[in-house]
């Protein structure tokens, strides 16, 4: 994980190897980031995860302060899942300034994930899980399309909803189909042109 710095700021040298308890694995001047737990954590109760994203992208964050459960309702957000958890810091460790910054509320936030690849965050934002780097990206990317969505839907009438057997199709994966793969290639050409990445080898 990078050091506590402005996204477009990182460079390779900002990058900082912890280890499962959130503690640099090396002995390291760079200021971490406070939340880094939800990443620890959530790595230490699910083997299977490689990746973790935690965010509060504009397209969710109606959905979050109005505690609203997130729906499939095109077939790329089948990715974000169905019947998604929610976890309440406030609920579990009181008055907070919504940081979760220590190991009992990462662990806490790992366990309300559970076997999901996403769990909504009461009145703060998102975090989501993925098998590899390439699957987190998909799924962060679509399910706030899906989100967005989902919003301007229900402004129009009721909506009509991915079945869980759409999602389960979805979603069953990895996220490692051509489709994903093309859209991995689109995104990471894109950002070598506008030279955010160094040029393929």
């Amino acid at each position: 994980m990078s050091r506590s710095r402005a996204p477009e700021l990182v460079e390779p040298d900002d990058l900082v190897e912890y280890d499962l308890d959130s503690v640099p694995v090396s002995p390291s001047n760079l200021a971490p980031y406070s939340e880094r737990v939800i990443h620890g954590e959530i790595y230490k109760a699910r083997p299977d995860v490689m990746a973790v994203c935690h965010h509060h992208a504009e397209a969710f964050m109606p959905l979050i302060v109005t505690k609203r459960d997130y729906v499939p309702v095109v077939h790329l957000g089948s990715v974000g899942g169905q019947d998604l958890p929610w976890w309440d810091q406030r609920a579990n460790f009181g008055d907070t300034n919504y940081l979760v910054v220590n190991p009992e509320e990462g662990a806490s936030l790992a366990e309300a994930l559970g076997d999901k690849m996403m769990v909504l965050m009461n009145r703060h934002g998102v975090t989501v899980a993925g098998t590899s780097l390439i699957d987190l990206t998909f799924r962060c990317v679509y399910s706030c399309r899906n989100a967005e969505f989902q919003r301007l839907a229900e402004l129009s009438g009721e909506i009509d909803p991915l079945s869980q057997g759409d999602v389960d199709a979805g979603s069953s994966d990895g996220g490692m189909t051509t489709g994903h793969m093309r859209a991995w290639e689109h995104w990471t050409v894109r950002l070598q042109k506008d030279n955010w990445l160094p040029p393929r080898p």
